[in-house]
């Protein structure tokens, strides 16, 4: 059964938030919440599709750019009282009636920005064991936990108060939930209705804990953020870039194709990336589309454009490496744009590797850089604008 079956992401993610006004696009580290969140799902390689549940417009079109499905809410679940649960099972109710029956859903919260795609990975992986029906995230935590009993007085949870102190290393193992990701058999959520819906594993993460209920906690995750070095898209040095290349179908396009009836094939492409590519241009900067299919639109592009296309090339990095040769220019000076694995071989071998937003996660992990924005809505302008303000040598192309 294909991973789009077997396992997707839900995100709910409403508009209205008293605690934090705007919550859930309010910004960590240069990017909203509801983007964090969807980037760590798509980064995870077992999950296939990425849902978002919500009732406002503005989420709606950040999830989307991002490459996530919305679902739109209905009023009666999207008010302060409505469960989380509610919002999954009236998801799992639409895709049923699409005829879409996972086996595993993966319940992401946008209120933990540290959420990773190899956290994901590790919590579906949990139910893999057979017996298991439920799995979340955890931290181990050794704080010493006190109650206050019938009379009013203090009295230990974890710890015998009576008793000498314990150092926090003899305590028994105890693990707080982290709110970030939770994993169930959709079977056996939609006979419980909760997440906890039969035996549960446990798994141990190290994303910092922390979930944003106020003002106070956001600015506590910011603070994360800016220490660990986020910011938004990040940034990259390319200055010394010498050529741009770059893959068709997902960087210069939405990797969709338009079928018409008589076989014709057509792409929609973004023109603020055939603004950026003309700025390069008439720098000077050698330039190359390099697809490893055969497509008349990408030559039609190409002319548009007046960039070289090269398409049919199987091998796409030794191809690449005599074009170089031809004009001296060394593999590390080159700027490399691709979104699938038949990049990924000249992406590592490049000195600029650079991955738009909705690339694969494989891609994206040997990407220098993943730009703010699809491919095909956007990310190429973003890579030349880079270029154009970077201190760049490019050579002539005579």
């Amino acid at each position: 059964m294909a991973t789009e079956a077997r396992c997707i992401a839900v995100i709910p993610a409403r508009g209205g938030s008293k605690g934090v006004p705007g919550k859930n696009l309010r910004e960590v580290g240069g990017l909203p919440l509801i983007v964090r969140t969807v980037r760590a799902a798509k980064a995870a390689s077992r999950v296939g599709s990425v849902y978002v549940s919500t009732d406002d417009a503005a989420i709606a079109a950040a999830a989307e750019r991002e490459g996530a499905e919305v679902i739109w809410r209905p009023a009666e679940i999207s008010g302060d009282t409505a469960s989380s649960e509610a919002a999954l099972l009236h998801v799992l109710q639409v895709l049923e009636g699409r005829d879409i029956r996972p086996e595993r859903l993966v319940f992401l919260q946008c209120t933990s920005p540290f959420t990773s795609g190899a956290d994901i990975d590790r919590c579906a992986a949990a139910l893999d064991e057979p017996a298991a029906m439920a799995a979340f995230s955890a931290k181990l935590d050794h704080g010493f936990y006190w109650e206050v009993d019938d009379r009013g007085l203090a009295k230990g949870v974890n710890h015998d108060d009576a008793q000498p102190r314990k150092r926090r290393q003899e305590l028994t193992p105890q693990y707080r939930e982290t709110g970030s990701i939770y994993v169930m058999r959709v079977s056996a959520f939609l006979r419980a209705g909760v997440r906890f819906c039969g035996p549960t594993v446990l798994v141990p993460i190290d994303a910092p804990l922390v979930e944003i209920d106020t003002p106070e906690d956001l600015a506590v995750c910011e603070a994360i953020a800016s220490q660990r070095g986020e910011s938004g898209a990040g940034e990259v040095d390319l200055t010394g870039v010498e050529a741009l290349v770059m893959d068709f179908d997902g960087v210069l396009t939405d990797d969709r194709v338009i079928v018409f009836d008589d076989g014709r094939e057509a792409v929609v492409a973004s023109r603020a990336d055939g603004f950026g590519l003309e700025g390069l241009r008439k720098r000077g900067l050698p330039m190359l589309i390099l697809s490893k299919e055969t497509n008349p639109v990408v030559s039609a592009r190409g002319r548009k454009l007046q960039i070289e296309v090269q398409q049919a090339r199987e091998d796409k990095l030794a191809y690449l490496r005599g074009w170089l040769a031809s004009r001296g220019i060394p593999l590390q000076r080159v700027a490399y744009v691709g979104n699938d694995i038949n990049d990924l071989a000249c992406l590592r071998a490049v000195g600029f590797p650079i991955a738009p937003a909705d690339a694969r996660p494989e891609v994206r992990a040997v990407a220098a850089y993943v730009t703010s924005r699809n491919g095909g809505f956007g990310a190429v302008r973003e890579v030349a604008d880079m270029i154009l303000a970077s201190s760049i040598a490019v050579r002539s192309n005579g």
